[in-house]
């Protein structure tokens, strides 16, 4: 850096600094006793006139903030994935839990699926996967997890509790697919017509659907999910690795290669 670049670098330095100093003094007012308060009013507007000045002469002040946020917020994430992953490589039974499994009963080699019922992307991706498996049956063991968006999908946790009561009586996979396969029809309708169709107890799915274990058994889905940052569906992790979205078959059958290498090589 040369002599006179360091002046006007100097300088905007120290107004980020100052700016930071002064939001620090403006909410350190804004909390003094009330009995200042028509002494704290005045500082504070002054405070924040001063602080809006510096912004907007400095702008570069908030979004180096924001950048630098989200700059920590994503290396945190990638931390707790890290983690995660290296867990479901030690200790791939306790990623799947209590969650319904298909394919291989060995489960050496493991692919977590994050899903909602009411994404067009995860019932894209349903077909694919059935065939997938349909490949690799012995080879891979496919462990459903639950994680309704519920922000954007009404019908995501309603669906979600339904699969989980079917699946109280053993038949998760059939109702998982007539979910998918229905996926426009999602509603109190479809979900009993389908218990019937699957000639579930009544009753019983009703209690389950409805009760606190359905609820419990999800949410401990999507505090796994959180942890691992995924703010889409649908997700996956086979052993080690993690990818999103409707991917080709092909790029799993990739994902597949690789895993399988690693696991043969250990």
């Amino acid at each position: 850096m040369t002599p006179s670049s360091i002046t006007p670098w100097l300088q905007s330095w120290k107004a980020l600094h100052l700016a930071k100093l002064l939001v620090l003094c403006l909410v350190f007012f804004s909390w003094s006793l009330p009995v200042h308060a028509a002494t704290n009013s005045r500082v504070s507007a002054r405070l924040e006139s001063q602080v809006l000045q510096i912004i907007r002469d400095h702008p570069e002040v908030i979004l180096e903030s924001v950048q630098a946020y989200q700059q920590q917020q994503y290396e945190q994430q990638q931390q707790a994935q890290q983690a995660f992953l290296q867990e479901m490589k030690a200790n791939p039974q306790g990623m799947i839990g209590e969650s319904p499994t298909t394919g291989a009963s060995e489960q050496k080699i493991v692919l977590l699926e994050f899903s909602d019922f009411q994404c067009p992307y995860c019932a894209e991706m349903h077909q694919r996967l059935k065939e997938f498996m349909a490949n690799h049956q012995r080879e891979v063991t496919l462990v459903y997890k639950h994680f309704p968006l519920n922000t954007i999908h009404a019908e995501a946790l309603p669906a979600a509790k339904a699969a989980w009561a079917a699946g109280q009586q053993g038949k998760f996979w059939q109702y998982q697919d007539a979910l998918f396969t229905q996926q426009d029809k999602l509603g109190e309708d479809l979900y009993v017509a389908t218990a019937k169709t699957l000639n579930l107890d009544m009753e019983q799915f009703n209690r389950d659907r409805s009760g606190d274990a359905a609820s419990t058994a999800i949410q401990q889905d999507m505090v796994m999910a959180q942890s691992l940052g995924i703010a889409g569906t649908p997700f996956f992790v086979m052993n080690g690795e993690a990818f999103s979205g409707a991917v080709p078959l092909s790029d799993m059958e990739d994902v597949l290669a690789r895993v399988t290498q690693l696991s043969s090589d250990s």
